[in-house]
């Protein structure tokens, strides 16, 4: 199995989640284009909806008929002006049909909700191959990590600068757009995601995050402790 980090963003870095229905709208489009059939009646689908559709949750999606998956989605997070995703192929070609459709299912949903016309992301989606072991052990949390560009005194975490590591932790705790949630055992967008690659690994992942977050602060607190 090869597992990839896919990413893109909005042209221009533009926002493209204006509001939460926008998205929603996107966590849908995960479930629905992951799919080797058409999607059908998709604006149908959605405009009965809301943040508790019957995809997510404990809604009963699976009265649905049956999907063909494209691909395995093992972590996700959606930015202001882009997203994250993991992802591995279950078909041939899987990857690369489905980044299609939902870049371009989205766009056509965008385009028509905000009149406007154009592209909408930032040229080819990006796709990085995790071939190295530090790279596999790392990459989630930093999809899951995201969220503290959002936070002050966090916002320098690439560089492992937190300040607190408690509310870093409660911040990505109230962030719903990942798929951090599910990984800790609260259910969010469940129907959306494959946790068994990495759940094996990290187990109990909010104290795996917490420790990982708690090293940061320890590292950044060691200089003034040794004086």
């Amino acid at each position: 199995m090869e597992l990839y980090h896919v990413l893109n963003r909005g042209v221009d870095k533009r926002t493209i989640f204006l509001n939460e229905r926008d998205y929603v709208r996107f966590v849908h489009d995960l479930y629905e284009f992951n799919d080797r059939r058409p999607a059908n009646n998709v604006q149908h689908f959605f405009q009965h909806k809301d943040i508790a559709s019957p995809y997510f949750g404990n809604g009963d999606y699976r009265q649905r008929q049956p999907r063909d998956r494209l691909v395995d989605l093992h972590g996700w997070c959606l930015m202001k002006n882009h997203y994250h995703l993991l992802l591995s192929e279950r078909v041939s070609g899987g990857l690369t049909l489905f980044i299609r459709k939902l870049n371009i299912g989205f766009a056509k949903y965008f385009n028509e909700k905000y009149s406007r016309t154009g592209t909408l992301f930032q040229g080819r989606t990006k796709k990085i191959l995790i071939e190295r072991d530090a790279h596999f052990l790392h990459i989630l949390h930093y999809i899951h990590l995201n969220p503290l560009d959002y936070l002050s005194g966090a916002k320098q975490w690439r560089t492992r600068d937190i300040s607190n590591s408690k509310k870093a932790l409660a911040h990505l705790e109230h962030y719903r757009w990942s798929s951090y949630a599910d990984y800790c055992g609260r259910p969010n967008f469940p129907s959306i995601l494959t946790t068994g690659l990495f759940g094996e690994i990290f187990d109990g992942y909010r104290k795996t995050l917490m420790d990982y977050l708690v090293d940061i602060e320890l590292e950044l607190l060691k200089p003034n402790l040794l004086e």
